[in-house]
């Protein structure tokens, strides 16, 4: 397990990453369960050099990274594989007493942050040097894995002149994060999207569907259900994929919409977004009219899933429109 050899620009030109939207993995809602963070059995609270962050705080942990790295995990806290490695990075986080600052994301509760690092799944690692995020790893990894990892960040963060330490809460540094302003309590989920969470953490997508389905009757603009619709369809439809048989039977029958659709479903879900609409787009020119409504239909709802203002899908939609006219 290695670090990228570069950094990964940040979505569009925003330093912060701000406004990038995109499918969370939600798998981890039907894996087993750990207690919250600080209680018995649970990763630890936030503390030391260990931060929750938020969309309060986000921005100014980003810029803070040009003074000292920062080392992010995206994660489900009450998954016990992601709480797992919540110790274990929180454990070295204060056995490097500063030389970095962990940074925890909730996905579920922050997923625009999630999107912003493009992560498909939790637990997922990402280190941001100087305003720019460098993707680590995704799944759990044994303490001395990821301090080997850690040791590559900080190797990094020297030859690009990060050498500052990240302040411990607790001490004098506290002032000006009291200073900071109070997070605006969440707002409720509208009842059918709460219907449809709750649906999707007992693992009845059918009724995930239903529920979104209904939303969107009562709402046709209503675009979050309209994105959760189509999380949850393609959740249904790769949930006993096999992605190297998808692939043989996409690579023998390459005009076989069904296969190449299947392939399409699971680059999506693997983050492979333009290999996805390249695949189904070029599929086009050559199919019967329903084939092509078809494949027109699953694009749109990637579209949707992506979120309508990504580069990604506003060019494939361009190259969609020439396609069909």
């Amino acid at each position: 397990m290695t670090t990228s050899d570069q950094p990964t620009p940040p979505p569009a030109s925003n330093p912060v990453f701000a406004g990038a939207r995109g499918a969370v993995d939600l798998s981890a809602l039907t894996r087993p369960q750990a207690p919250p963070p600080g209680e018995p059995g649970g990763a630890p609270e936030a503390g030391g050099f260990v931060r929750d962050l938020t969309e309060a705080n986000f921005e100014q942990v980003v810029r803070d990274s040009t003074q000292y790295p920062v080392v992010v995990l995206l994660w489900a806290p009450t998954d016990a594989a992601n709480a797992e490695l919540g110790t274990t990075l929180a454990k070295l986080a204060a056995d490097y007493a500063g030389r970095f600052l962990l940074g925890r994301v909730d996905a579920h509760q922050y997923p625009q942050i999630a999107a912003a690092f493009q992560v498909q799944g939790v637990p997922a690692v990402v280190a941001v040097l100087q305003g720019q995020p460098l993707p680590l790893f995704a799944g759990n990894a044994s303490e001395e894995q990821v301090r080997q990892v850690l040791d590559q960040v900080l190797a990094a963060a020297e030859q690009n002149g990060v050498t500052g330490r990240a302040p411990s809460a607790g001490g004098n540094d506290d002032a000006a994060a009291a200073q900071e302003p109070a997070e605006e309590p969440e707002k409720p989920l509208p009842p059918l999207h709460q219907e449809a969470y709750d649906a999707i953490e007992r693992d009845d997508l059918d009724a995930a569907v239903a529920a979104y389905d209904r939303a969107i009757k009562q709402d046709p603009k209503d675009a979050d259900a309209s994105a959760g619709l189509a999380q949850v369809k393609l959740m249904q439809r790769t949930r006993d994929a096999d992605l190297a048989a998808a692939r043989k039977a996409a690579a023998d029958a390459p005009s076989h919409v069904p296969a190449q659709l299947a392939v399409a479903d699971l680059d999506v879900l693997g983050g492979k977004v333009e290999d996805a609409f390249a695949r189904l787009l070029d599929l086009l020119p050559g199919l019967a009219a329903d084939d092509k409504e078809t494949v027109r239909v699953r694009l749109l709802e990637y579209f949707e899933l992506i979120g309508t203002t990504d580069p990604r899908v506003n060019k494939a939609r361009q190259r969609l429109a020439i396609s069909l006219y």
